[in-house]
């Protein structure tokens, strides 16, 4: 009676050659040649062969449970550790928890299939992407520094929605700053610039997008040299300013921003942290872990951050800066007040003078003349006028309605009629005492 055997490809070779070598066609050192194994291992499958025939040439662990297979406590402890300390994490990200947090000996793979299986993830269909021309990186670090902005919960529930301003460098990918803001501004990118350049120094030129921050999009709108305010602190500083015609050419940053999304909200939320300011103060250390896994070397060990000079003060330079003109009693309008310049000097010597507005974060004007401070005082503030904002600052420029607090008599329950009725009943007893 025949046997029916089930073999592989690998084995259907092996015994294709068994086959020869007993037909003395074929020598156990040329068979060894050919299957790409040792002459020693041949001797061992001709003598398997010899006493057992095809059979002796399958693969003994076939249908038997690997050696290396996880035991069933294992993944019953990373199975519960997913659930209740990694809820909504990605299988890389919950991977690295497990190895590094809880010290399991386990796989990616094995952690993605075990989340596909408990429907605690679903993988994203392929889908065909489009192509677009690549771009090599730059050469060296701090050539250029693509930045852009993240509106995204970021603390879920936990605070308020806000905006991630995010530097990445694109020879190494690292993240050179990170800080949240309430949205996009000039001043949020200027804190944001300040302290990557004390720390790293100044890159040779910044890459973003089109927003209005950084390029002027209303060609009627183009007045003076035709740069925007931040566009004029970084010439200031010597740093170019390059604008990108779609996200994908500055794909770094973008990659990033998604990265981000993902793990640094989870990170905030295993540590709690619910308020910018908290995820102000644990963003070095997450940009130090990020750093350490993705960034990449650069072509060339040649940093082209430059130092501040002496001249580069940013006190004066991260500033927004308008000119006026001085009227003849040496007064000028900005921003809905009147400024008056206080001055020893007769008003004709100054009467029609250029003076530059400097504009701090916090609110602080400084006015100056040639270079130097004049002293002024604020004698009248201008009735609120129409506002012009772009199209993503529209839900910061909206003010809200004041809402009563809740121990307000408003929010108290009112009974018509009762006071009166009762008023009313009291007089008429007294009347008929």
């Amino acid at each position: 009676m025949d046997i029916l055997h089930t073999m592989s490809n690998k084995e259907i070779t092996r015994l294709e050659i068994m086959q020869k070598i007993k037909d003395r066609r074929l020598s156990q050192k040329e068979a060894a040649a050919q299957l790409g194994i040792s002459v020693r291992q041949v001797k061992r499958l001709w003598k398997a062969f010899q006493n057992q025939g095809a059979a002796g040439l399958i693969s003994q662990k076939r249908g038997k449970p690997s050696n290396h297979q996880l035991k069933p406590e294992q993944l019953r402890q990373a199975l519960d550790l997913i659930r209740n300390h990694y809820q909504g994490f990605g299988p890389t990200l919950a991977h690295e928890k497990l190895v590094e947090v809880h010290g399991l000996r386990i796989s990616d793979e094995r952690v993605r299939q075990l989340m596909i299986a408990e429907g605690l993830w679903k993988p994203k269909k392929a889908r065909r992407k489009r192509v677009y021309q690549m771009r090599e990186r730059r050469a060296c670090r701090g050539e250029l520094v693509q930045i852009d902005g993240s509106d995204y919960a970021w603390f879920e529930d936990r605070g308020p929605r806000c905006t991630l301003l995010v530097f990445v460098d694109d020879a190494t990918s690292e993240l050179l700053q990170l800080l949240f803001v309430p949205h996009e501004s000039f001043f949020g990118y200027c804190e944001a610039t300040r302290r990557y350049i004390e720390r790293e120094g100044k890159p040779l030129a910044f890459y973003s997008d089109k927003h209005g921050i950084f390029h002027l999009n209303h060609p009627t709108a183009v007045q003076g040299d035709g740069l925007t305010e931040f566009g004029r602190a970084m010439q200031a500083l010597d740093i170019q300013i390059l604008c990108a015609n779609t996200p994908q050419a500055k794909g770094r940053v973008e990659r990033a921003n998604q990265t981000l999304q993902d793990r640094l909200t989870k990170e905030l939320r295993l540590r709690g942290i619910g308020t910018p300011q908290e995820g102000n103060a644990f963003l070095p250390e997450f940009m130090a872990d990020y750093n350490q896994r993705f960034a990449v070397s650069p072509r060339s060990n040649f940093d082209a951050h430059r130092p501040l000079s002496p001249t580069d003060d940013l006190e004066r330079i991260l500033t927004r800066q308008d000119t006026r003109i001085l009227s003849k009693n040496l007064s000028f309008q900005y921003n809905k007040r009147i400024y008056q310049i206080q001055t020893r000097r007769p008003s004709y010597a100054m009467c029609k003078a250029v003076v530059t507005v400097c504009e701090k974060a916090n609110g602080e004007v400084l006015v100056l003349y040639k270079g130097h401070p004049l002293p002024y005082q604020i004698i009248q503030r201008q009735p609120r006028q129409a506002e012009v904002v772009t199209s993503k600052s529209v839900n910061q420029a909206v003010r809200q309605p004041a809402r009563p607090a809740p121990d307000h008599p408003w929010r108290k329950p009112f009974l018509k009629g009762s006071h009166a009725f009762n008023t009313h009943s009291d007089a008429s007893e007294t009347t008929s005492s």
